[in-house]
Order: C-alpha cells, then structure tokens, then sequence
C-alpha cells in the first residue's frame, strides 16, 4: 500500500490559492462516519503533506468536508447570510490501494467544483 491522498484548493472568484481553509476527512466504514484527519490550507492552497499518508491510507468509502464558509467570511466573500457555500462535503471511493488520489477544490462563493487530479 502506497497511495496516498492530496488536495488543493483554489479561490476562482479571486484567482489565488484558498489559504487558510479547514478540511476534515472522514472514512465511512460499518455505517458510520469517522474523522480521520484534519488540515488547513497553507499559502498554496495546498495542506503541507498528503491528507491521508502513505501507511494510512486503504481502500474504501471516504469524504473531505471543506469549511468553505469561514474561508470566504475571512476573505471577504461571504456575502449576506446565511452563506450559499458553507460546508462543501466531496464522497468519493479508493479503489487502489497503491494509487495517488488527488481531489483539488475549485471554489468560488456561489459554486464549487471537483474531479480526481494528477
């Protein structure tokens, strides 16, 4: 086993990497939901390491949840509330437990995007 899991998020309204964002990730397993890991965005939008390491990371049913909306409170974003975009929760499978998954965040206050990247 050694896949791991990345992310990278990226302010498309303001063309800049999302600095400062939460995101937690949870494994879903015997029905219920845990939180495994958590991170903030550094200065490239990026968390400082993979999100689920080398050794940590199996195949399985997992979610990155996304605190979109104090992100774009601190940015200014946000808008009138309550927020469009708050928690932005992505559910995705790993099926290869020596893959790279990478699950980038394109954000922006009034839509998101995702997809599995490089």
């Amino acid at each position: 086993m050694d896949g791991y899991l990345t992310t990278h998020v990226l302010d498309t309204a303001r063309g800049v990497p999302a600095e400062g964002l939460r995101i937690e990730l949870y494994a879903h397993r015997y029905g219920g939901r845990e939180m495994i890991a958590e991170a903030v965005t550094n200065a490239d939008g990026r968390t400082d390491g993979p999100i689920l390491p080398k050794g940590a990371f199996a195949v399985g049913e997992y979610e990155l949840v996304f605190h979109a909306g104090d992100y774009l409170r601190a940015s200014g974003q946000a808008g009138i509330a309550p927020l469009f975009l708050d928690l932005v929760p992505i559910r995705f499978g790993i099926s290869d437990a020596g893959a790279h998954y990478h699950v980038p965040l394109l954000l922006s206050p009034y839509g998101y995007s995702t997809y599995r990247g490089s």
